[in-house]
C-alpha cells in the first residue's frame, strides 16, 4: 500500500503543485500528518481553512509551514493532484474541490463517503492516527524528512488522537517508541508541553458551565452522560469520558446546524460501541455529515439540537452490548 501510495504522490508531483488538504476541524491529527508529509517534497505544500490551538501553538514555535485557506481559494493553474489527510468525506475539508484533478486520500478513519475515479487513490489503513501511517511512510521513503520538528508533529497527533493513549493499541505504541528512537528531545517534557492547556479564562468557565449542565443516564445497556456547550465541545466529552462516562455526548446549535460530538471508553468501544459507524448512518439517515473513530466521533445535521440528540440515544439504546470482551 505504502509503495503504491508513493508511485502516486511521485507522478503527481511530476506534473505540479500538490497541496495536501487537512480536515476542517484543523486538529493535531490533521496538521501534524499534512506539514510532515509536505516536508519530503518541495512540491507539496499543506494548507485548509483551519488549524486548532494546539496545532497553531506548535506550528508558530517550529515556524512549520502551513497555509490557512479562504472558502473560495485559487489554485495553482498547474496542479499535480490533491491529497487530502484525515477526512472521512468531502464536506470534511471544508472546500469545494477543484474538478478533473486526482485525489489521493490518506485516512485511518473506518468510515468514509469518498467516491473515486481512476486517476484517484486511497491509502486507507487500520491505525490509531493518521499521522502513523504518514510516520510509516516517511521511515520507508523519505528518512531525512523525520526531523526533530516532524517527529514532533507526528508524536503530537499520535497522542491527541489516541485520547493520550487511552485508545491506543500496540501499533499505536510502537510508533511512539519509534520516534522517540533517535529524537532529541525528551519524551516527558514533551507530554507536560502537549498536556498545556491552551483556554482563556472565558473558555474554562464554558466548560464548566456545560460540565454542570450534564445529565447522567442509561441509553439501553449503556450509560451515557450528555450536555450542551458553546465551545470547546471535544474536550468537555473527553473530560466526561475521564470521569466515568462510558459514552459522552456534548452538542451545540450555531448558524442553524446542529453539531454532535461524542466520545467513548475504551472498554465501551470493545464492547459494541462505535461511534464513527453510529454517527455515519445518522449522517445518511437525517441528511448532515458524520462519522470518525470508534472510539470519537461527530454529527453535523440541519435539525433541532433536541431532535438531534434524541436520535443518537435511541440508536445508542439499541447497540448490542458484547460483555465477554473488556
Amino acid at each position: 500500500m505504502l509503495t503504491k501510495l508513493h508511485e502516486w504522490i511521485t507522478a503527481a508531483c511530476n506534473r505540479g503543485a500538490v497541496p495536501i488538504l487537512s480536515h476542517r476541524n484543523g486538529d493535531m491529527d490533521t496538521i501534524g500528518s499534512g506539514i510532515a508529509l509536505a516536508s519530503s517534497r518541495p512540491e507539496l505544500m499543506a494548507c485548509g481553512v483551519h488549524i486548532g490551538r494546539m496545532a497553531k501553538r506548535l506550528c508558530d514555535e517550529m515556524k512549520a509551514p502551513f497555509r490557512q485557506l479562504s472558502q473560495n481559494p485559487s489554485w495553482p493553474d498547474k496542479l499535480g493532484g490533491i491529497i487530502i489527510v484525515d477526512s472521512a468525506g468531502p464536506a470534511q475539508t471544508g472546500l469545494n474541490l477543484p474538478e478533473g484533478v486526482p485525489i489521493c486520500i490518506i485516512d485511518h478513519h473506518s468510515t468514509s463517503d469518498w467516491e473515486f475515479s481512476d486517476d484517484d487513490f486511497e491509502c486507507r489503513l487500520e491505525r490509531r492516527s493518521t499521522t502513523q501511517i504518514i510516520h510509516e511512510y516517511l521511515n520507508d521513503f523519505s528518512q531525512e524528512s523525520l526531523t526533530d520538528n516532524v517527529r514532533k508533529l507526528l508524536l503530537a497527533g499520535l497522542i491527541t488522537d489516541t485520547g493520550r493513549f487511552r485508545h491506543a493499541d500496540g501499533q499505536a505504541l510502537a510508533t511512539a517508541a519509534s520516534l522517540m528512537e533517535g529524537a532529541g528531545f525528551e519524551y516527558q517534557s514533551f507530554i507536560e508541553y502537549v498536556e498545556e492547556r491552551v483556554t482563556s479564562p472565558s473558555e474554562r468557565g464554558a466548560m464548566v458551565k456545560a460540565m454542570a449542565r450534564a445529565n447522567n443516564i442509561e441509553a439501553g445497556p449503556w450509560n451515557l452522560v450528555h450536555t450542551n456547550a458553546s465551545t470547546l465541545e471535544g474536550r468537555v466529552a473527553g473530560a466526561l469520558v475521564g470521569l466515568g462516562a462510558e459514552v459522552a455526548m456534548v452538542s451545540r446549535s450555531r448558524d442553524g446546524k446542529t453539531r454532535l460530538t461524542t466520545r467513548a471508553s475504551r472498554v465501551s468501544t470493545r464492547q459494541g460501541v462505535h461511534l464513527g459507524e453510529m454517527l455515519q448512518n445518522l449522517a445518511h439517515e437525517l441528511g448532515g455529515e458524520g462519522g470518525g473513530h470508534d472510539g470519537a466521533a461527530g454529527l453535523t445535521v440541519t435539525i433541532d439540537r433536541v431532535a438531534a440528540e434524541t436520535a443518537f440515544i435511541n440508536l445508542l439504546a439499541k447497540t448490542r452490548r458484547d460483555e465477554g470482551e473488556s
